[in-house]
């Protein structure tokens, strides 16, 4: 049968995707190029100070974990205060100075299950532990994922050329030269959902080929998700589940499991939870029935393969005869330890209600071949456009979540990004507000902090929920300052390694304010109404300032530095906190705020906080800006401005 364009005829479809694959072909050059600049010709110091690796490490642990999986952890000195680019989920090297101090034959690929200021887990791509493991000298680098580029181009390819009509007729929708079709139902109220969740579930359940979940932050999007899922799978044998990121996925694994959803975690989790484990293959697969005889065989492969390396290279005719039949053996157990293998994934995969996987990862080898009738996506407008095409070819109807006005893609190539590849399918498919429903009611954070997002991202449509509107950590606290350092003389600088910015003198301010507002607390109520304290700053080098001095301060006790967490805007995506102070950093006479003209990491920033926001900048610099200069007027009609002075002699 002729397909029918709609909107757009072959050759624009056509053309559209060969424009992304031509942006992707950049965006790879610069990554590869950024990764090389960083390891190619470089000593290890260096490569550590650039924040490409870890050496020396020490080997704190190594075990088996319930899905036969091997972690190792190691830490680093707490001399090593370098900032680094390691991350859950990404690929790295383990590897060994010691002995012949070879890299490349003593190193084994892993993952990174997670990674705090001075420890990090990995699994390692690898049957056992390798010997040279506990040698010394260790090190942990990064290395480049080429796979990741290598599905998206093969999913780009198939894009450009299909002419399966239900694809088409997906890409007519989403790119928006076609309206979402939905069937018309009696509507379903959850009573644990508010009405905008309610409207957004029935959406979900009405929609023929395309919904959209916008859920601006504190609105239960997450809840929504869950329940919607929950919904579909009345009716629906299986379904995939897929975000940009391992974290995001796994929040989703979790939230299912507590409903008691028999879900599958394909890939690599990046959180090592027994919540998470269990619902991981290799767990599954440890637990199923037929596993014993597996590993029976497994054990009969490996010692027949021992046997025959036991013969020396000089040995007569009987001997390699010997060898040869003992290889065969080992052969043929192989062979049948692979299909056992083959038959217990496909009887978990196929008895698993919900299939969970990153974008990239439902190109796994596993799920190869199969379709899904609908393919939940979640952190929507945080994930590459063509990334997002990979679980849409599974499907015939896909559910976004998210929400653009939050942290964007990240992308290496500032070419790629202003030829459009920072516009995601998120935002193509909800520009025409013909197939979304935003969630209104918010539950995360006091009224007056709410206010400012509410007005300048949502069109004032947020509200408060009662619980959260009016609560404070003490009755008479302020739940929003500015402190504005304008004419202090406080002016940035600049790392000359990293070229971030940083500002001593306003980092300094933010301690002296914390310590009062501390001891206001104490006096007030007590220190056990403060669960979290979030410190953020757009630029790495401030953060890392400011856990220096936070880490070196008397004034505050382990225990309260126990409960802060000091990063970077982009960590703190998806966390709340019952305090967040924020520095802005950027002070100069000429206006210049960088990359704080990204007013969405703004938000994300501002939007952690429940019961108390204090942020901190230079109005002349940063208010020349329309973003700024609209929360400067904001900040003076609540009575939240205060100046810097005010602190440099109280």
């Amino acid at each position: 049968m002729q397909f029918k364009y709609f909107g757009m005829d072959k050759k624009e479809i056509k053309n559209k995707f060969k424009y992304l694959i031509d942006l992707m072909k950049l965006e790879k050059a610069a990554d590869l190029a950024q990764y090389k600049s960083k390891m190619t010709n470089t000593s290890l110091i260096e490569r550590r100070k650039s924040g490409v690796c870890w050496y020396p490490v020490m080997l704190e642990k190594s075990h088996f974990d319930t899905g036969e999986r091997l972690l190792v952890k190691v830490s680093r000195s707490n001399e090593h205060k370098d900032s680094h680019m390691f991350q859950s989920g990404k690929l790295v090297s383990l590897f060994s100075n010691a002995g012949r101090n070879d890299e490349e034959s003593e190193s084994v690929n892993a993952v990174v299950n997670y990674v705090r200021e001075h420890e990090m887990m990995i699994t390692l791509n690898s049957n056992d532990f390798p010997d040279w493991m506990h040698d010394g000298k260790l090190g942990i680098q990064l290395l480049f994922d080429e796979n990741s580029y290598l599905e998206m181009d093969k999913t780009l390819r198939y894009l450009r050329d299909t002419d399966n009509e239900r694809i088409n007729y997906l890409i007519q929708v989403l790119l928006g030269s076609s309206d979402a079709t939905f069937d018309v139902k009696s509507p379903i109220k959850v009573q644990e959902l508010n009405e905008s969740q309610n409207q957004a579930l029935n959406m979900v359940l009405q929609a023929k080929d395309l919904a959209i979940v916008h859920g601006p932050p504190g609105t239960g999007k997450t809840t929504t998700l869950v329940h919607a899922i929950l919904e579909v799978l009345k009716s629906e044998s299986q379904i995939l589940v897929c975000a940009p990121s391992n974290a995001a996925v796994d929040l989703l694994v979790e939230k299912l499991s507590e409903k008691e959803v028999n879900v599958l975690r394909i890939g690599h989790p990046a959180r090592v939870t027994e919540k998470i484990l269990s619902s991981t293959l290799d767990a599954r697969v440890a637990r199923h029935e037929s596993y014993k005889d597996l590993k029976f065989i497994r054990k009969q492969e490996e010692d027949y393969r021992k046997l025959a390396r036991k013969y020396k290279r000089n040995f007569g005719p009987a001997e390699r005869q010997q060898r040869n039949l003992l290889f065969s053996e080992a052969k043929k157990l192989k062979e049948e330890g692979d299909h056992l293998a083959f038959y217990i994934s496909s009887d978990i995969l196929s008895k698993s209600q919900v299939i969970a996987s990153t974008l990239v990862g439902a190109n796994n080898q596993l799920l190869r071949g199969l379709k899904f009738k609908t393919v939940f996506i979640d952190e929507a407008a945080q994930a590459l456009e063509p990334a997002t095409w990979i679980p849409i070819l599974k499907s015939e109807r896909v559910i976004f979540a998210g929400d653009h006005h939050q942290l964007p893609p990240t992308i290496k190539s500032y070419e790629a990004a202003k030829l459009g590849l920072e516009v995601t399918l998120f935002e193509k498919a909800i520009e025409r507000k013909s197939a979304d429903v935003m969630l209104r009611e918010q539950y995360r954070m006091h009224e007056t902090i709410m206010n400012f997002s509410s007005n300048y991202f949502y069109n004032n449509q947020l509200i408060a929920n009662t619980k959260v509107k009016n609560w404070k950590i003490f009755h008479d606290d302020l739940p929003l300052e500015f402190i504005d350092t304008a004419g202090t003389g406080f002016f940035e600088q600049v790392d000359a390694e990293t070229l971030s910015s940083f500002n001593p003198e306003e980092a300094q301010l933010v301690l002296k304010h914390l310590s009062q507002y501390l001891s206001a607390i104490k006096y007030n109520s007590s220190l056990n109404f403060v669960n979290d304290i979030g410190i953020i700053s757009p630029y790495k080098a401030q953060t890392t300032l400011l856990q220096e001095a936070i880490s070196n301060d008397d004034m505050f006790t382990d225990e309260i530095k126990g409960k802060m967490a000091i990063n970077t805007v982009d960590s703190f995506q998806g966390q709340e906190r019952d305090i967040i102070y924020i520095s802005l950093v950027r002070s100069n006479e000429n206006g210049e705020i960088g990359f704080l003209s990204d007013t969405r990491r703004m938000n994300v920033a501002m939007t952690r906080a429940r019961k108390k926001l204090v942020i901190f900048g230079d109005s002349a610099t940063i208010g020349q800006h329309p973003f700024y200069n609209k929360l400067l007027d904001y900040v003076n009609e609540v009575g939240a401005y205060r100046s810097g002075f005010e602190l440099l002699y109280y």
